[in-house]
């Protein structure tokens, strides 16, 4: 009697989904409609994912990280903590210190603690790039009927369903998409998975340009650059050659090099000539940023003070703020309460300590996924997975230097983080993940052979 209360195991495919699919719905979620200035689901789904983590860990007793993750993802909670003390009131402490351990400690330990091994890594990758598909396809239909955010005077910029608050979202997801399917096309993966993904990148192309992100065009091309010259010379010019094909038919058979795109492109060049307002506001932010850190060089203004004190160190130059209008708002100003620029937003609110504790934890980050990536090109398997972790943390920070933290895209930061912490400081070395791996690198080899 008693074995008939015991539910049938799942197959094997399904089972070697589980561990994943809590991460993989943080990142669905994502794409969600927002639905007011509060949490978002995505952001909900993520506090119960670290949740459920916390009590797994409780309950089996074992250690969650390594020395080296726990003190390489625990030191932003240094300069945290210190900035904390100088916020303006306990609710600001609060609310800063809440967003930061999310996005820079929680969540990238959670992903560490629940992914089991490289086929996980990958099933969390291309829900980036399932993420990425969706958005560009509502940016897409929003640029084609002129139902997107308001681009001068125009409703034609792409900005899936973020909606005009959040410009830089769907860039954001569209962008990390892109980095995951190149990581796994220029890896060692069956040639059906090479080039599902490979044709999923070039689709990308076009909902990235439509959404007329100067910041997320250079930080892709940048990562993408890095990534081919880090697969190989002849991988990379292969797909230099097709990229360079898809940009062709892109813009000349598609017409979509329309004129405010051109435009767009050569503001890139003509941000010290003739800078645009967006331009000269970013200017003015960022030196207010400086000042404040000048003036509180080792802790800063405290979490959440950028605001109060930007008013102070701008100059009249500063504008009041961004036009928003479009893809359902209304037209109204919003307020530029933020550098702009991740660096210096953490320079002026948590000082030299904040910001050397953080950046210093993702630059070991990185040192530690290179070494591995090595290793991983010389024995061949897991390469795909290096590519992505690697691309993913060289993409965050390039565009930590014109872009910052905010809105419901956000929460990716922290999936990807954790992503690039797991190929970079797990021990991947159980016995039922090596039996796996071991399996799916024989396929591997097979299929480039």
């Amino acid at each position: 009697m008693s074995h008939a209360l015991v539910p049938p195991p799942l197959p094997r495919p399904a089972a070697a989904l589980v561990p994943a699919l809590p991460l993989v719905a943080v990142v669905v979620l994502a794409g969600l409609p927002p639905t007011g200035d509060g949490a978002g689901p995505a952001d909900v789904v993520s506090a119960l994912v670290v949740g459920y983590c916390v009590i797994r860990l409780l309950r089996e007793r074992r250690r969650p990280l390594s020395p080296v993750a726990a003190v390489v993802l625990g030191l932003p909670v240094v300069g945290l903590a210190l900035a904390a003390m100088g916020a303006a009131s306990p609710q600001a402490a609060l609310d800063g210190m809440s967003r930061y351990l999310q996005i820079f400690v929680l969540v990238p330990a959670a992903v560490l603690v629940l992914l089991r091994g490289r086929a996980d890594f990958r099933v969390l990758a291309w829900s980036f790039v399932g993420l990425a598909l969706w958005q560009g396809a509502v940016g897409t239909h929003q640029y084609v009927t002129g139902t997107g955010a308001s681009y001068q005077g125009e409703n034609v910029r792409a900005v899936g369903t973020f909606g005009a608050t959040d410009v830089m979202g769907m860039a954001t997801a569209v962008s990390l998409g892109v980095v995951c399917a190149a990581g796994i096309a220029l890896g060692r993966a069956p040639v059906r998975q090479r080039a599902a993904a490979a044709g999923c990148a070039l689709l990308l192309v076009l909902p990235l340009a439509l959404s007329f992100s100067r910041g997320a065009w250079i930080a892709t091309a940048l990562t993408c650059a890095v990534q081919l010259a880090l697969a190989g010379l002849r991988r990379a010019l292969k797909v230099a050659a097709a990229v360079v094909a898809a940009g062709v038919v892109l813009m000349g058979g598609f017409g979509v090099g329309t004129a405010m795109l051109q435009e767009r492109i050569d503001s890139i060049t003509e941000v010290t000539d003739t800078p645009d307002q967006s331009v000269v506001d970013r200017y003015t932010l960022w030196a207010a940023a400086t000042g404040m850190w000048r003036e509180h060089p080792l802790t800063g203004v405290g979490l959440k003070g950028f605001p109060e004190y930007r008013d102070g160190h701008a100059t009249l130059a500063l504008s009041s703020g961004s036009d928003i209008g479009g893809a359902g708002e209304e037209y109204h100003r919003q307020a530029l309460l933020s550098p702009h620029s991740m660096y210096l937003l953490v320079l002026s609110e948590q000082g030299l300590i904040g910001l050397l504790t953080l950046a210093g934890g993702w630059l070991a980050l990185l040192v530690c996924a290179l070494r591995r990536l090595r290793r991983a090109r010389r024995r061949g398997p897991g390469l795909d997975c290096a590519l992505v972790a690697v691309g993913l943390l060289l993409w965050l920070l390039t565009d930590f230097v014109y872009g910052d933290i905010g809105g419901p895209s956000t929460v990716l930061t922290g999936v990807a983080l954790g992503l690039t912490a797991w190929w970079a400081l797990s021990r991947d070395d159980r016995p039922y993940t090596a039996r796996r791996d071991e399996a799916s690198e024989r396929v591997e080899e097979a299929a480039t052979r």
